[in-house]
């Protein structure tokens, strides 16, 4: 028997349906959130929250396993996919030209950095 496994990703916020979405997370009062949104869905997130992560007396926190974790998980959610498929096929990783980055090879390039 022949089975065929389809894989849709769906914007959380709009319901959308692409292969341009994005894992993210997001971590507020020590309560996060993994969201999959489009990459202007994740711009327009990112613009809303703009002026209160860029507030005068706004700091980066460290320390502690959620705030490692969150710290890692930003920036690789940060990081230009592009620049990660580019990386990745130089060091003999096996990756699509469009769609998510395996978390292997995001972790990996992270690894390298």
């Amino acid at each position: 028997m022949a089975q065929k496994i389809v894989t849709t990703y769906v914007d959380d916020l709009t319901g959308e349906e692409s292969a341009e979405i994005s894992t993210h997370s997001v971590l507020i009062d020590g309560a996060g959130v993994e969201i999959d949104l489009t990459d202007k869905n994740y711009d327009a997130l990112l613009e809303a929250l703009s002026p209160y992560l860029h507030a005068t007396g706004a700091r980066r926190v460290r320390g502690g396993t959620a705030g490692k974790q969150q710290a890692r998980k930003t920036t690789s959610n940060t990081d230009d996919a592009a620049a990660i498929r580019r990386w990745a096929k130089e060091n003999g990783y096996d990756v699509s030209d469009r769609g998510r980055v395996p978390a292997p090879v995001k972790e990996a390039y992270e690894k390298a950095r």
